[in-house]
């Protein structure tokens, strides 16, 4: 531990000083950070040699997940979502349901250690997720409007889904493994859900109306307002646990019930100083301090988790892998697009990018924070930690050639429905 510091502090200078040259390129911020990790952990220099059930590496896990979730669920501008609804939608409502039957099956098929508890938990585990590894399809302007809105919405809003589906799966896994009684079990459950969500409105609505008063009254100095956020999401999180609250479920209720407050202020008094450049500023600051805590989670999860699970990886844990970032993804996304006439690359662009990211790594580290409570644990977290590390490779390799090979098509074949919002260079045209 006397050198992770400094190592991660070595590793975050180096990237910043190249990020310029490799923005834009196959190689993602994703791969260096867990490459780096891995070279610095203990299964090479040592130098970053804590365990994964570490006190400080379930912090780090959930600071990070708690800004991103609040960050993501703030931005959810209603108004403007409904102009474009139809592909996140059919991706949550139809395809992520899909995606955890199908994750649920494989495994029961090629993991047959697992009980089916452990499968089903396995499944929400990977369903999430994470625009960040493949951050080219969602930015580049050139791509069609609706899918990059529709991948970003998706990817924004699934981890706060899939977090209470998480809470109840593992509450049955450990009910059927006996750690806990059932009884036990859906009182912890409701009590997490129920106090998460009280203290996510709370938080939210409080920042809220303190951003929205102060900037009306221009009370706020400009600094100490782009720090709200920020606090809010600490306050949602840190008022959550001790009342037996989920901290991510508040930390989620509380980012939309932010940015529903905020918008709903912003629609009802344009120009009063509460959205604009100023709103932006704030957003910016939640998103640094989001990306410097992804960044660094991701060097721990190559240094602590992606190590020692390289130690006991099988042909059937890397045949689950292959097969959630690809049949267990882009079967339920074809799926859930029956109706819209939806063209063949469109559906194979959509469905190939489905990356397994942050949200798995914070669930693979809440559970192995009291081991030894599910039977086949190891398995199970070996298997995520595989299919995580496959994709922070593969999604980020393919990331920019695709988009650009995707884009190139669209250009040669577009539609009037998949154009690009207003305001939004077109395919081809500068900016």
């Amino acid at each position: 531990m006397t050198w992770a510091l400094p190592a991660i502090a070595a590793m975050l200078l180096a990237y910043s000083a190249v990020s310029g040259r490799i923005a834009g390129t196959p190689i993602t911020a994703p791969i260096i950070f867990t490459v780096g990790g891995l070279i610095l952990g203990a299964n090479a220099f040592g130098l970053i040699d804590v365990h994964a059930g570490a006190e400080v590496v379930k912090l780090l896990a959930e600071v990070t997940l708690g800004l991103v979730l609040f960050s993501d669920a703030s931005r959810v501008n209603l108004p403007t979502l409904r102009a474009e609804i139809s592909l996140p939608a059919r991706l949550l409502g139809i395809g992520l349901p899909l995606t955890i039957a199908a994750g649920f099956g494989a495994a029961l098929v090629t993991l047959g250690d697992l009980a089916w508890p452990e499968a089903l938990l396995l499944a929400v585990i990977l369903a999430p997720t994470d625009a960040a590894l493949g951050q080219a399809v969602v930015t580049l302007p050139i791509l069609p409007s609706r899918v990059r809105q529709g991948l970003n919405v998706e990817s924004g809003l699934n981890d706060g889904i899939c977090v209470p589906l998480f809470l109840v799966v593992l509450a049955v896994a450990e009910a059927e493994a006996g750690a806990i009684g059932g009884g036990a079990g859906a009182r912890l459950l409701a009590e997490q859900i129920g106090y998460g969500i009280l203290a996510g409105v709370v938080a939210g609505a409080i920042a809220a109306a303190i951003l929205i008063t102060g900037a009306r009254r221009h009370s706020l100095d400009p600094l100490w307002a782009q720090i709200i956020p920020v606090t809010a999401a600490a306050l949602a999180y840190t008022a959550a646990v001790p009342l037996g609250g989920s901290g991510f479920i508040a930390a989620f209720v509380g980012g939309l019930t932010f940015g529903a407050v905020r918008h709903r202020a912003t629609d009802h008094h344009e120009g009063g100083g509460t959205g604009g450049e100023g709103e932006d500023e704030e957003a910016d600051m939640l998103d640094e301090a989001g990306d410097v805590f992804s960044a660094v989670t991701f060097i721990v999860f190559g240094a602590v988790l992606l190590g020692p699970a390289l130690g006991h990886l099988s042909w059937a844990v890397l045949g689950y892998a292959v097969l959630s970032l690809t049949v267990v993804r882009m079967v339920p996304v074809a799926l859930s697009l029956i109706g819209t006439h939806p063209r063949g690359p469109t559906v194979a662009f959509v469905g190939w990018f489905g990356p397994r990211g942050l949200a798995t790594i914070v669930f693979v580290i809440l559970i192995l924070e009291e081991p030894g409570e599910l039977p086949h644990e190891g398995l199970l977290v070996t298997t995520a930690v595989i299919t995580i590390a496959l994709s922070v490779l593969a999604h980020g390799l393919s990331a920019a050639p695709l988009a650009d090979r995707y884009a190139a098509w669209f250009r040669r074949h577009p539609r009037r429905e998949d154009q690009p919002a207003p305001g939004t260079p077109a395919p081809g045209t500068p900016g």
